[in-house]
């Protein structure tokens, strides 16, 4: 890959994961499923611990997701997620380097705060950390592979009583 494709191919992964979270944060599933890869791994186990504190904020998305299939409410309700909140994900730096010509390897600092709805523990949700992705150029697309979510911090503002 010369220096043109490579500065594209990093285009092209930036624009992939700038649409999978807008697809998070405006709830369409098509959108984030569009962006990840057939056979892709997502690992969100302890994606809402807190590391200082040990506290798991949301046990709910201990989950491993296998398959784009699964990023669907039939496949959110098989692993026991269910949940109504609104997210808002703001990415950061990226670290964006190419094992070869079709995978890369993809770390993102990222802030993500979900705002839960009315009668639970929390009313609003705030994680610190990073993405650590793999994404595969499939054709002339690049595809999320595999994630894995970090905590650095996660915060809890308790609901009104």
């Amino acid at each position: 890959m010369n220096e043109v494709e490579q500065l594209r191919a990093i285009e092209d992964i930036r624009q992939a994961k700038a649409r999978y979270v807008r697809g998070l944060d405006t709830g369409d599933l098509g959108l984030t499923r569009a962006m990840l890869a057939d056979d892709c791994v997502l690992d969100f186990r302890k994606c809402w611990t807190d590391p200082t504190t040990g506290e798991d904020l949301l046990p709910q998305i201990n989950v491993v997701m296998h398959g784009a299939a699964s990023w669907s409410p039939e496949g959110f309700a098989g692993l026991g997620v269910v949940s109504q909140h609104t997210s808002v994900h703001h990415l950061y730096s990226s670290e964006i380097n190419f094992d070869s010509e079709t995978i890369a390897d993809v770390v993102w600092a990222m802030t993500a705060r979900l705002f839960m709805p009315p009668g639970g523990r929390y009313a609003l949700l705030t994680g610190y950390g990073y993405y650590h992705e793999t994404y595969e150029k499939t054709g002339s697309e690049w595809k999320l592979k595999t994630m894995r979510v970090s905590c650095l911090r996660a915060e809890g503002v308790s609901a009104p009583v």
